[in-house]
């Protein structure tokens, strides 16, 4: 049997130095990456953390500090990652809560914007926790009837979930499923958009599920005082609160998908602050203008005085006659 894929699924796994999402560093990658056309592509590497390794830690997975002494950085070795993964979609074994958002940590701290808007993600362990309820080792017996060798290493790990996620397909495509609605279903389909849906039923906004999307596709905290409201209407009664998430200890990714919201929300304010303003303006009494007041035409209007003409100059002649007129 082959996945009915659209365009390529890429199984990954880690191990790391803890499960702090936020802090914790990549020691070892694992990549299978299933195609379209049934092939298999897998790129295994170990990654020096950049911290030591716990002793707890190394003992669940074998890698020591002086295993990655040598090895590359995950700056190093991240454009490789992301062009190896290209734009498939995800699949793993409780991806959605750990695997995924430590590889969103890790490509952020790296500076690499690994593009998640258009991906597909298919959490095996989802499927398996709702229909069967086990662990991987257990899950790997239950559907495929082997032991994983070399377990808690990561090529082992991710072989053996890819092997259980077609078991799983194989054995569920005709069993009907009831949800806590009662709507009843045939989840578990070859194909990823349907399993994609069935095994991300809680839609996180940030994976790592202190932001979820609500019925109305909104998105809701889902931790402490707030847990409930959508982050809009937190930020209309609290602004501060992004604030202290922003400078709090949260995981980047769930500070990147937090920022996307605030600039959202800043640009519906503008805009609900530009309409007010505009309606205002369109409500506002015009001021009258002043009336001209029209000259009356009988009126007589205020005439120049007439300029007089210059007296003639005396001339001898005029003398002579003024003399003979009054005889002297």
């Amino acid at each position: 049997m082959k996945l009915n894929l659209k365009r390529p699924l890429a199984f990954f796994d880690l191990e790391t130095t803890g499960v702090n999402v936020g802090a914790d560093r990549i020691v070892e990658i694992a990549i299978l990456k299933a195609m379209p056309d049934g092939s298999e592509l897998i790129k295994t590497m170990r990654i020096n953390p950049e911290m030591p390794i716990p002793l707890y830690a190394s003992l669940i997975h074998g890698i020591y500090d002086e295993h990655i002494a040598n090895e590359p950085i995950f700056k190093e070795v991240a454009t490789e990652l992301a062009d190896f993964i290209g734009d498939a979609d995800l699949a793993g074994y409780n991806s959605n809560r750990f695997d995924i958002p430590v590889l969103l940590e890790e490509f952020l701290r790296a500076g690499v914007d690994f593009d998640m808007s258009d991906r597909k993600f298919v959490d095996v362990q989802n499927i398996f926790h709702q229909m069967e309820q086990r662990t991987l080792r257990a899950a790997y017996k239950f559907y495929c009837n082997k032991d994983i060798i070399n377990a808690h290493s990561a090529e082992a790990d991710i072989t053996a979930t890819y092997q259980v996620l077609l078991a799983q397909i194989e054995r569920y495509k005709d069993i009907d499923f009831e949800d806590k609605q009662g709507n009843i279903s045939r989840p578990v389909q070859n194909d990823v958009e349907a399993l994609h849906a069935f095994t991300n039923m809680n839609k996180p906004v940030d994976f790592a599920g202190r932001m979820v999307y609500n019925e109305n596709d909104e998105e809701t905290f889902n931790f402490g005082k707030h847990k409930g409201k959508t982050v809009e209407q937190v930020f209309d009664i609290e602004p501060s609160y992004y604030a202290w998430m922003k400078q709090g200890d949260f995981p980047l990714y769930t500070k990147k998908k937090l920022e996307e919201i605030w600039t959202r929300w800043n640009k519906k304010k503008e805009q609900l602050k530009l309409e007010r303003q505009q309606q205002a303006e369109a409500n506002r009494p015009k001021t009258p203008q002043p009336v001209k007041v029209q000259q009356n035409p009988a009126k007589p209007q205020h005439q120049q005085p007439k300029k007089e003409k210059p007296a003639a100059e005396l001339t001898n002649d005029m003398l002579e006659q003024l003399k003979m007129k009054f005889g002297k």
